[in-house]
């Protein structure tokens, strides 16, 4: 199984700021947007079905600009997990050219308890 995530998105209107090129803001949306999709893609290959995943932490650069009518090709994958970390990579194309790069941290939890789940180190080999 190949744990990358990729999708195609095409600017509309709405993602578009004053300076006519997509808002910052908004590649922060589809990084957490793609994640999700993905989580749910395969979430139930885990024992971790009921729990959810937070940001907790997350850099982006921007590399170059991107306009309206373009397509952006977005691809997400997970690293090595650091402890109750779990650090993910989201890549954002157009024009097969690298333009915004994101790296995040996320943590699993419980949405009854509200607590934390440390992931063992190798739980993503587990797909393989």
């Amino acid at each position: 199984m190949n744990l990358m995530y990729e999708k195609q998105i095409k600017v509309t209107e709405d993602h578009i700021d004053q300076n006519n090129h997509v808002n910052n803001v908004q590649y922060v949306h589809w990084v957490e947007e793609v994640a999700a999709e993905h989580w749910d893609l395969l979430k139930q290959q885990t024992e971790y079905v009921n729990d959810a995943w937070m940001l907790l932490d997350h850099h982006i650069r921007y590399k170059k600009q991107v306009y309206l009518d373009d397509i952006i090709t977005v691809r997400t994958y997970p690293l090595t997990p650091e402890g109750a970390k779990q650090p993910r990579k989201v890549e954002f194309y157009c024009n097969e050219e690298l333009v915004v790069d994101s790296s995040t941290l996320w943590i699993l939890f419980d949405p009854e308890t509200k607590k934390i789940k440390r992931l063992e180190n190798d739980w993503l080999e587990k797909f393989f």
